[in-house]
């Protein structure tokens, strides 16, 4: 174990001397405390370390020991339902240990050595295998079925497998090796958060992420194994969003990051997912839930720790085949920790002083997302959809972090400040969101849903950009101004955005809403206007169009029960009916 000395402390950066053996990315122990940290940059025998806990009372002198190992996850039973931190220190076992604040140097593994799992073999003695092969499985929780698979860099054939049973460092498995070697393998791995975990071959996304809310599915969706960027100021619904997609959208497993949020919110996280009710499984939503909690008073560089952290537990689970969505919550908050790491470093500032790498390092965590081909010798396919939250200051997008993020995402969901004081939610703004996912997932919605679904969402949206045009010609003329086509354009537009876009979150019915509900939501809004259309070239009077009794049936769809959607025929039926009185009417005042 090499050793190094302390010779400068600045906050959570500490440069040691005598580290002529270590290497980039190796966790280290500084002072006796044995305070985590890992080395970002090394200049002759000097390395320049990143601590993960509070450096104060440290000083020049005090050693460094290097471990000579990166800084790494363990994976294995356990992980469902566990709180971490960034760098995966179960808070919970902590807290019973030392109380509610984390004490310095503690070291407390990441998975319970202690609890008995019962492993059920999936393979026999005499049978071949390699790295990704499930070996046996337990029940991790009530909904999830935890896969042991071959460590990657394995392979040989079986010559033990154990039954019933045993704790994640009981040996489950021996294979003997095609050179002659002998692996023992239990139910943990260890892998470096900073390396993506391999697979055979990555896919193009072809079914979309549903996540039952209309303005995701409908306008701007997001293909399972996307990637989506959810950029908006202060109090404009960020956290909200993810939560409804963590408890609605249409995955396996959810971990979910909160790095650098306010200590508040991530309680609210911690408190609420516990008790919130999952409707894919019947439980509650932990039981398929990884948190981690990083705070916006823990050490700043355990940021960026987090945010690999939890990317790399994504993807153990997408080995097993599940489909995985990760929520960072937020990215800016990384990005700060960033800059503030690489300031200390006195290196070249790039835009608004954020590193000149900040672009690569955001590209690296997205493109670690993806639909993949595993590794493991049967058929097996997963997906990790990432989700990142950005806080631009001031809601400015032009911000660098919010530039470099929309390089790389392909969904885009522009939270409106103006939206959000006016109480519309979610307040994603419909004119400068857009979803690059759209052409790829067509084929998918004509398949299932409706052969016209991907008509009617252009229809929508060309009179939600008609609306904005005659808005300006409104502000400044007055309304009368408009034609009565105009006129009615308009008013199928505030349906649109009142009746159908606007969602009620806390609703136990609006809450979420099925593709089909979708598209029977938006084909009667449509087919309003097309029919009041026909009427007023029929010669009926625009107040008497406005003021159909089958609006308010309209307005009210969304809050019909799934199990009651036969009722749309009748409502379509309805509208054809008095419709056609207007147009009656209309002929004969003409």
């Amino acid at each position: 174990m090499a050793q190094g000395t302390i010779i400068k402390v600045s906050g959570p950066l500490i440069v040691a001397s005598g580290m002529a053996d270590a290497r980039m990315y190796d966790v280290v122990r500084v002072s006796n405390s044995h305070l985590v940290g890992e080395i970002i940059e090394l200049r002759g025998d000097r390395a320049s370390i990143q601590v993960y806990e509070e450096t104060a009372g440290l000083g020049p002198g005090e050693p460094v020991y290097s471990t000579g190992a990166p800084l790494s996850v363990e994976l294995g039973p356990g992980l469902i339902e566990s709180i971490f931190d960034g760098i995966q220190r179960p808070l919970t076992a902590i807290r019973d240990i030392a109380g509610d604040r984390i004490k310095r140097g503690i070291d407390v593994p990441a998975l319970d050595r202690e609890k008995e799992w019962a492993f059920m073999p999936r393979v026999s003695v005499g049978d071949s295998v390699s790295g990704g092969d499930v070996l046996g499985v337990v029940q991790e929780s009530v909904v999830v079925e935890h896969r042991i698979m071959v460590p990657h860099g394995v392979s040989g054939t079986v010559k033990f497998i154990h039954t019933g049973s045993a704790k994640v460092e009981d040996i489950v498995c021996t294979i003997a090796g095609d050179k002659g070697e002998t692996h023992d393998i239990n139910m943990i791995q260890r892998w470096p958060v900073r390396r993506g975990r391999p697979y055979r071959e990555k896919l193009a996304p072809t079914s979309p992420m549903v996540t039952g809310q209309r303005v995701i599915d409908t306008f701007f969706p997001i293909a399972s194994g996307g990637t989506a960027a959810v950029p908006g100021p202060f109090g404009s619904g960020k956290t909200v969003v993810q939560h409804q997609l963590a408890k609605w959208a249409d995955t396996d497993i959810i971990v979910y990051v909160g790095c650098g949020e306010r200590g508040n919110e991530m309680t609210d996280v911690l408190m609420e997912f516990p008790n919130l009710y999952d409707p894919r499984t019947g439980e509650t939503l932990m039981k398929r839930t990884v948190l981690i909690a990083n705070t916006s008073d823990m050490p700043v560089a355990a940021r960026e720790a987090s945010i690999y952290t939890g990317i790399t537990i994504a993807e153990y689970y997408r080995d097993m085949g599940y489909k995985v969505a990760i929520m960072a919550d937020s990215t800016s908050r990384w990005a700060e920790a960033l800059r503030e790491m690489s300031g200390r470093l006195e290196e070249m500032p790039g835009e608004e002083g954020y590193p000149a790498y900040l672009s690569s390092r955001i590209a690296e965590f997205y493109e670690r997302a993806g639909v993949v081909k595993c590794t493991a010798n049967k058929e097996r396919y997963g997906s990790i959809s990432a989700i990142g939250a950005v806080s631009p200051p001031g809601g400015d997008i032009s911000e660098p972090v919010s530039q470099a993020t929309l390089r790389i995402v392909k969904v885009f969901w522009r939270l409106s400040a103006p939206l959000a004081y006016a109480r519309h939610f979610p307040a994603i703004d419909w004119l400068e969101s857009y979803s690059l996912y759209l052409d790829s997932l067509s084929p998918w919605y004509t398949d299932n849903i409706a052969q016209d679904f991907n008509s009617l969402r252009l229809e929508a949206m060309s009179i939600l950009q008609r609306e904005s045009e005659l808005d300006e010609i409104v502000r400044l003329v007055g309304i009368d101004a408009l034609s009565w086509d105009d006129r009615l354009t308009m008013e199928v537009a505030r349906s649109i955005r009142e009746d159908y876009l606007h969602q009620n979150a806390f609703d136990e019915t609006d809450t979420y809403t099925s593709l089909e509900k979708q598209y029977n939501m938006l084909r009667l809004i449509l087919l309003y206007g097309q029919k009041g259309r026909e009427a007023l070239a029929n010669g009926a009077q625009l107040s008497r169009v406005l003021s159909l009794p089958i609006r308010d049936d309209i307005a009210r769809a969304k809050y019909l029960p799934e199990k009651e959607l036969s009722i749309f025929e009748a409502y379509e039926q309805e509208l054809n009916n008095q419709v056609a009185m207007l147009s009656e009417e209309g002929e004969l005042n003409a």
